[in-house]
């Protein structure tokens, strides 16, 4: 059992997995994050598991969070944000092995250099004739955000990390619609950068059943929405962009 895990009384990093059937790789996916700090806890969310998987999790030494229900990754994340008592927050998931090493960098950048939101660098396939709705509306958030910089990199990708002072300023549950989270993190002037490339488009397993009832694609885009819904009550109907010379006015 990791010793990380079990010395940790007052945790300097959290470690946020949502897990549903993850028997294949949550004891990597868990041994690799209680090595990301000397000082971390690792929560697992286990929703609606029926493999074993939180109790794999438990010999391993995390903090599983069960229901018997599936409440989707990022209703996980919130949870697991909730409970945490870390100064520092990382979001992974519980099929992605990814290495400390790779880790570290998104927890350092939060711990000691000033970022409040430490992103996955990754924007998805761009250089393509057609290129998919959900790098798109990534775009487009980060454009209305002012913060085109950050080109197609949100915080619905992991890994990433935030500070717990950003998790009280934007509330454990935006957490649950990512978009949303990620646009009131700029919108309330918290720094946000991406810090590290992982390219979680090849870690990523394809779920053909899961696509087929529910895609994961019309989710997201859905979610996007509901971030520049929210966008524009908090500025105007434009998101805050001037309408410079246009007479809206002479066209009725």
């Amino acid at each position: 059992m990791p010793e990380a895990i079990l010395s940790a009384s007052e945790p300097i990093v959290s470690v946020i997995i949502p897990v549903m059937n993850e028997r294949r790789t949550i004891a990597r996916v868990i041994r690799e994050a209680s090595r990301v700090h000397n000082k971390t806890e690792v929560i697992v969310v286990a929703n609606g598991s029926t493999d074993g998987s939180s109790a794999i999790a438990r010999r391993c030494g995390a903090h599983v969070i069960e229901y018997p229900s599936a409440l989707g990754h990022d209703v996980g994340r919130s949870i697991g944000a909730s409970a945490a008592k870390g100064q520092v927050l990382l979001f992974i998931d519980g099929d992605m092995v990814i290495s400390a090493e790779a880790l570290r960098p998104f927890v350092q950048a939060v711990l000691t250099g000033g970022v409040d939101v430490a992103l996955n660098d990754y924007s998805g396939p761009t250089k393509k004739r057609v290129v998919h709705s959900v790098v798109l509306a990534k775009h487009v958030l980060n454009a209305m955000l002012q913060r085109s910089d950050l080109k197609g990199t949100s915080m619905t990708a992991v890994p990433h990390a935030i500070s717990k002072q950003a998790l009280e300023k934007i509330g454990a549950a935006a957490l649950s619609v990512p978009p949303l989270a990620h646009a009131k993190a700029v919108h309330y002037g918290l720094v946000v950068n991406a810090v590290h490339r992982i390219n979680v488009g090849k870690l990523n397993l394809p779920r053909a059943e899961r696509e087929r009832i529910n895609p994961l694609e019309t989710l997201i885009i859905g979610d996007h929405l509901e971030a520049i819904e929210w966008l524009t009550e908090q500025t105007d109907e434009r998101g805050g962009f001037e309408d410079q010379q246009r007479k809206r006015e002479w066209a009725r």
